[in-house]
């Protein structure tokens, strides 16, 4: 059977890919590795799914390109998506820093874009492995465990390579190479650091404690909870920041943000209570374990410490200065930085421009967005423009 369109993985991006083409009249075939569809958007989120967020825009997504997702992300918006959700009966509330989350969890979600799909007419089929894709005389032909499918356009929706335990693959990336299209190397972002040595030690001992922090990495600046793990730094400030950090960089931290003169804070309380110790200061700003690791290097009372002293707590405060070793990789990662290089593809249409009926949208292509629902949205708004071109 002949489609007007193939769409390769029911992720967010192919599924309100599918629906937007359905829609419009178009025959489609949506075909998923998995034996359901919208794996990530079921975990995402711990069950609730953080399916966008009120403050999207360009800046909070990396791209070889700054200006590439500005078209599409103005064409469909958190509005839309919000539309769709509420016209099956959604509802959701705002965590932090603008980000939603659907009240009645993630299956909600799923369930409104499949009734989407339906409605739209769109032709689901789950459990197809792929075994040759080929093009010829203008015509895509799907080879599968399935079958085999033709048409005149191939949408590429399956993703990037985090958490391959989901069933990711690379096969957005191979297709690309196929045709000719450059991909930039894809890397894990959205990713725990990993140290070793004594940092490790000192993480290990903290495991589990978190604290409201800045980090700055890269010319990037977050402010947000980090978590102290067995293997080394986690939590959305680290998470965030690791999209922006490169091997052999430094990370900085600062424990407390809302001291701005951390120096003169010290120094203060040093002129206002000299017999109190580093220690029993410091749990009055940060949980116990943390106040207590960090003082186990200063042990003595304010009094007794000198400026220069002072200086060093006060840098390991708020310029505490680490080197990573490295992160957890695309098994811990939320998602790929890199991918299908945007320099090939047509902003408005996510239609390649060297090879006619071949489209990439999602995470596969090189725009990599926020923790925080960035990531779906730019899903949404990246399948909205193709679905809306075919």
């Amino acid at each position: 059977m002949k489609y007007d369109a193939i769409i390769i993985g029911a992720g967010a991006a192919g599924l309100l890919c599918a629906i937007t083409a359905g829609k419009r009249g178009k025959k489609i075939l949506l075909l998923e590795r998995n034996t359901k569809p919208g794996a990530k958007i079921l975990i995402s989120g711990g069950g609730r799914c953080n399916f966008t967020n009120e403050g999207t825009s360009p800046n909070a997504y990396l791209c070889a390109n700054p200006h590439f997702m500005k078209s599409a992300l103005s064409r469909y918006t958190p509005w839309d998506i919000m539309d769709l959700l509420a016209r099956h009966g959604a509802t959701w509330h705002e965590k932090t820093l603008g980000q939603l989350f659907c009240d009645q969890g993630a299956g909600k979600i799923l369930d409104a874009l499949l009734a989407e799909c339906t409605a739209a007419g769109v032709t689901l089929k789950t459990e197809v492995l792929i075994e040759k894709t080929r093009f010829s005389d203008g015509t895509y032909t799907i080879t599968s465990n399935q079958g085999c499918f033709t048409s005149e356009n191939l949408i590429i929706a399956s993703g990037g390579v985090s958490i391959p335990k989901m069933g990711a693959t690379d096969y957005g990336f191979r297709i690309a190479r196929q045709f000719a299209i450059p991909v930039i190397t894809p890397t894990a972002a959205l990713v725990p650091f990993t140290f070793s040595g004594d940092l490790l030690k000192t993480t290990k001992s903290l495991a589990g404690v978190s604290a409201d922090s800045i980090i700055q990495c890269g010319g990037a600046t977050f402010r947000e909870n980090l978590l102290f793990t067995h293997r080394g730094l986690s939590g959305p400030a680290i998470l965030q920041i690791s999209s922006y950090w490169q091997a052999e960089d430094e990370i900085f931290i600062n424990l407390l943000p809302d001291i701005p003169d951390t120096l003169d804070w010290l120094k203060q309380a040093r002129q206002n209570a000299g017999k109190t110790s580093l220690k029993t200061l410091l749990a009055t700003v940060l949980v116990d374990r943390l106040a207590d690791t960090i003082a186990s290097s200063w042990p003595a009372n304010l009094a007794d410490m000198s400026n220069a002293i002072l200086e060093e707590v006060a840098l390991r405060l708020s310029e505490w200065r680490i080197k990573p070793d490295g992160t957890e990789g695309f098994k811990k990662a939320e998602v790929t930085k890199g991918g299908v290089n945007t320099d090939a593809l047509s902003s408005k249409t996510m239609a390649a421009k060297s090879q006619p009926g071949l489209y990439f949208i999602g995470e596969c292509v090189d725009v990599t967005g926020w923790l925080g629902g960035y990531n779906f949205q730019w899903a949404w708004a990246s399948g909205f423009a193709a679905g809306d071109s075919i």
